[in-house]
């Protein structure tokens, strides 16, 4: 995920030297911003909103952001690439980081969830979980993680996560078993490469790898029931993989945050009406 890939190579043999070119493409993508945006905008049915910034906050501009959830004032956050993944306690005000764990090389992190008083940061390809205390980011346990991790969120009752495919899968937060799984699509077409998840009121909120959207899901049909445009709001972005990745939800005060892989601000952006 979000790397490059080899995918093919030439040898040439020119005047008894071995020459190798290798080809090197970036992951495809199963659908761009454009293609997705316009279809979706094609179904009147389908609530579309402009993100629109009612409050912005500093973001560490060095985070890859993965995983992204607020709590208390504090924004707990998980960063990927190997060799710089991290969990991070921050002041959402200040953009302070109070506590930061640096994970083990090994592991890219992923997508990050409060259960209880327990921070569960999945990791991509290592199939495992890290679990920390909230309070002081101690680690606790690794368990088994079954799946390629992408994205996690809490219902109150079951993990969702998500592999980067159209599907979504309900676990128990205990052992991680399988409760059920939810394709996830809009008139009928899959929507694949969800990435980092945010449940608010009976709806999933999902990051569309690679594109600048934000997707409402129905959680018990797997119905795209709104959709979120946020391309206007970071102007700066280095590469193409700095794309809008991190979702939070403030249900005591009913605020949305947003930010993405590099960015340099957490932006509090205008409800959608399906946020009750």
């Amino acid at each position: 995920m979000k790397k490059f890939t080899i995918t093919g190579k030439i040898t040439w043999k020119i005047l008894g030297a071995v020459v190798w070119f290798f080809l090197i493409f970036t992951k495809a993508d199963a659908q761009s911003y454009d293609s997705l945006a316009l279809y979706l905008s094609q179904n009147e049915d389908i609530p579309y909103y402009l993100a629109q910034a009612i409050a912005i906050y500093p973001h560490d501009p060095r985070a890859f952001t993965e995983g992204l959830v607020y709590e208390n004032g504090f924004l707990y956050e998980s960063t990927g690439l190997h060799g710089e993944s991290s969990l991070r306690k921050v002041n959402l005000s200040t953009g302070e980081i109070i506590h930061l764990v640096e994970i083990e090389d090994q592991y890219f992190g992923e997508g990050l969830t409060i259960v209880g008083s327990t921070l569960i940061q999945l990791t991509w390809k290592s199939r495992v979980a890290l679990l920390y205390h909230k309070d002081n980011l101690e680690p606790e346990k690794t368990l088994y993680y079954p799946y390629e991790g992408w994205g996690v969120t809490y219902d109150g009752s079951h993990l969702i996560v998500s592999d980067g495919s159209n599907l979504l899968r309900f676990l128990n937060p205990v052992d991680f078993s399988l409760i059920r799984e939810l394709p996830v699509s809009s008139g009928g077409k899959l929507i694949d490469q969800l990435n980092e998840l945010e449940y608010i009121n009976g709806k999933i909120y999902a990051n569309v790898w690679h594109t600048d959207i934000i997707v409402i899901i129905d959680s018990q049909d797997g119905e795209v029931v709104g959709w979120i445009d946020v391309s206007q709001l970071e102007e700066k972005r280095n590469t193409r993989e700095d794309v809008p990745n991190g979702i939070a939800y403030d249900a005591e005060n009913n605020r949305l945050f947003v930010t993405g892989k590099r960015w340099s601000h957490v932006y509090e952006i205008q409800l959608p009406e399906l946020i009750k």
